[in-house]
């Protein structure tokens, strides 16, 4: 990557809470300049983004649903107009639902997962590559997907539509590291398992990390902070020979 590290741009989707806004303010302090995404709550991004300012950062607070292909395109050229070149992206964004067998669930809960979890990793990547691809002109980068150790287990009973929508995430982040390895961008994905957050609250299930702790091998939910990290040392110059790793955060699940 040729971009000084104060001179790189991190784009976080879904950054105005849990994993998001953990890995904006942990970049922060590892030098990056900071494009938090959000959808409706600009409050909750505003105060990452003094957070990260805080830091002695650069940061700018940026709407968009990611699912929505023009508003991603009226968010990259924003960044385009005022911020650093990008060097960094965290496809955060997601939603999970409520606890269902999919023989109980409907067509509009799979349009919302898969619109969100998959189309919307789909667009700001695309958008991303344009901009960091040597094939494109530009000087590298790093990109971080959010998958989750459901990928691996299925979720049964629970969310196998959430499930299915990150083995996707899977696949995209294996098959483009490999499309992108000689064009200076690395991808990765981090594959969170039970982690004390609010999705889990989103979902219906506000008390899921508690009750499934005595499950976990390390009995207990992970932090959004402990998840962050090992996102920030994907994004990094130390990890410069890693690309299409899919690395478990799951206390041993």
């Amino acid at each position: 990557m040729d971009a000084a590290p104060s001179d790189r741009l991190l784009l976080v989707t879904g950054g105005s809470r849990g994993i998001g806004a953990a890995v904006a303010r942990q970049a922060a302090a590892a030098g990056w300049h900071l494009a938090v995404n959000y959808t409706r709550d600009a409050a909750a991004a505003e105060a990452v983004c003094a957070d990260v300012r805080a830091a002695g950062r650069q940061a700018w607070a940026v709407q968009a649903d990611v699912a929505d292909e023009g508003q991603v395109a009226a968010m990259f050229a924003r960044l385009d107009a005022e911020a650093p070149p990008l060097a960094g992206l965290v496809n955060n964004a997601g939603v999970v639902d409520r606890a269902q067998r999919l023989d109980e669930m409907d067509l509009a809960r799979w349009q919302r997962i898969f619109g969100i979890n998959v189309i919307g990793t789909l667009l700001c990547t695309r958008a991303a590559v344009r901009r960091m691809s040597s094939r494109h002109g530009g000087h590298g980068g790093s990109i971080v997907n959010l998958s989750s150790v459901a990928a691996r287990l299925g979720a049964p009973g629970w969310y196998v539509d959430y499930a299915a929508s990150k083995g996707a995430i899977d696949t995209l982040t294996v098959g483009l590291s490999r499309e992108l390895a000689a064009e200076g961008v690395r991808v990765n994905a981090v594959r969170p398992g039970i982690i004390d957050t609010e999705i889990h609250a989103s979902g219906g299930q506000p008390d899921r990390a508690r009750d499934l702790a005595p499950t976990i091998p390390m009995q207990r939910a992970g932090t959004a902070d402990e998840v962050a990290a090992s996102i920030v040392w994907l994004l990094s110059d130390a990890a410069s020979y890693t690309t299409g790793a899919l690395l478990d955060v799951t206390g041993g699940r």
